[in-house]
């Protein structure tokens, strides 16, 4: 397995200071660089849940969730702190109420029986619109999880 043709991101744990970990995902590859950081590497396609919290003296400095999808080699990215060289940004989600509430959401997907890392980026995608506008975004379902299976085995 060449690494280096796979998107990897790095994470950290600094108990209480600084916690960067992945909520879903299928890593490729782990490294671990030293005992509070390691990198795991994603093959192309792979969507992947990137969470970052961090804190100082005064309190909360950070609280994000990413979801991203890695890409292959010469495809088109965004980039994305702690991930190398980047990814297609599904949802990216900014303070800890929004972030529990995405986290709420990935809770009741896997609660309908479903690999978050399965969803259609298409719901990361409205999930992302709706916070951002303000709204309820809708839940996920088994009929919508169904039709996205069936486009995937329609194409060609």
């Amino acid at each position: 397995m060449n690494v280096a043709l796979l998107t990897h991101v790095e994470l950290t744990f600094v108990e209480k200071k600084i916690e960067y970990w992945i909520r879903f995902g299928q890593a490729a590859h782990e490294q671990r660089i030293d005992r509070r950081r390691r990198r795991l590497f994603f093959q192309p396609g792979t969507i992947f849940a990137f969470v970052r919290w961090a804190s100082n003296d005064f309190g909360t400095v950070i609280s994000r969730i990413d979801i991203v999808q890695a890409v292959a080699r010469g495809e088109a990215y965004q980039t994305l702190s702690f991930v190398r060289p980047g990814g297609d940004i599904l949802l990216k989600i900014d303070s800890w109420p929004k972030v529990e509430r995405v986290l709420q959401a990935i809770d009741a997907i896997e609660r309908l029986g479903i690999d978050p890392e399965a969803v259609s980026p298409d719901h990361w995608r409205h999930i992302h619109n709706r916070m951002t506008a303000g709204q309820e975004p809708r839940a996920y379902t088994l009929d919508q999880h169904r039709g996205f299976l069936l486009r995937l085995r329609a194409k060609p």
